[in-house]
């Protein structure tokens, strides 16, 4: 099994848009106060709107240390967009931003950005997003279980939001897709049972309990050993006879080998 990361950076994926509801606002800023109080540096997109712009503020106007990284065709862009729907506006969030604490990386694709935040961290946070949101937090769900890194996954339930993905994990488990065991590869902070209570709720502490509470030895992780005892998230640190090639593909011919010697052995296994 991989190690534990030591790194107490915090990785945290949510929306570029406010959404609808004061709460989901609130729970990004009690985030990012927890995580500039308890001295964890924010590893996020690097965007300056919605739910993006209003939990790097808050790390940021804690004096905490906040590391965006976004790929350039997004930087070249003018950054990310707002591409939900919600009543609140960007002058919102830009009251609670402070560029002065601010570091940014720009890489070449989606896919760096991706292997660059998690191999930063030793955790991952989810607040309320869409489908990039999505995507980031099963990806890192499934390199869990892949063995490629030991990390807590933790999502913060804020007005029930998650409930459709708890859902369709217990529907996996139910129907054979998912080992029963690895509902565990993700915690679901759920807060008070009065949605009422939820803008005022203390969303980053919970998030903080969660990660320090987690054990990983409930999951039942895949066999794979992609480098022995090591945090594999961090897939720039590949052979010398990759060097000059464009970092993209690094990982993909990184898994390629690996893939070539399984069946290699396999094949002779049979003969």
């Amino acid at each position: 099994m991989v190690a534990r990361s030591p790194s107490r950076a915090v990785a945290v994926y949510c929306a570029a848009s406010l959404g609808k509801q004061k709460a989901f606002q609130a729970a990004a800023l009690s985030l990012g106060y927890a995580l500039s109080i308890e001295d964890r540096p924010l590893i996020y997109g690097g965007g300056n709107s919605g739910l993006m712009g209003v939990v790097s503020g808050a790390v940021s106007k804690s004096e905490g240390k906040v590391t965006g990284i976004i790929p350039y065709a997004i930087f070249a862009a003018g950054g990310e967009k707002d591409k939900g729907n919600g009543r609140a506006t960007a002058h919102t969030v830009s009251e609670v931003l402070d560029d002065t604490q601010r570091q940014e990386i720009v890489v070449n694709s989606m896919h760096e950005r991706k292997v660059e935040m998690a191999k930063r961290v030793g955790a991952f946070v989810g607040l309320p997003g869409g489908f990039g949101t999505f995507e980031e937090i099963l990806e890192v769900i499934t390199w869990n279980q892949l063995n490629i890194h030991n990390k807590p996954v933790v999502l913060l339930n804020v007005l029930s939001y998650y409930n459709p993905l708890r859902e369709l994990i217990k529907n996996g488990i139910q129907e054979g897709f998912i080992n029963p065991r690895n509902e565990h590869l993700v915690i679901f902070v759920d807060g008070p049972a009065d949605h009422k209570e939820h803008e005022a709720f203390d969303w980053g502490k919970a998030a903080l309990e969660a990660i320090d509470s987690w054990q990983y030895d409930k999951s039942q992780i895949l066999p794979f050993h992609w480098n022995k005892d090591e945090d594999t998230s961090d897939l720039t640190n590949v052979k010398a006879e990759m060097n000059g090639t464009p970092p993209m593909l690094h990982a993909l011919r990184a898994t390629n080998g690996w893939l070539k010697r399984v069946w290699h052995v396999r094949v002779r296994s049979r003969v």
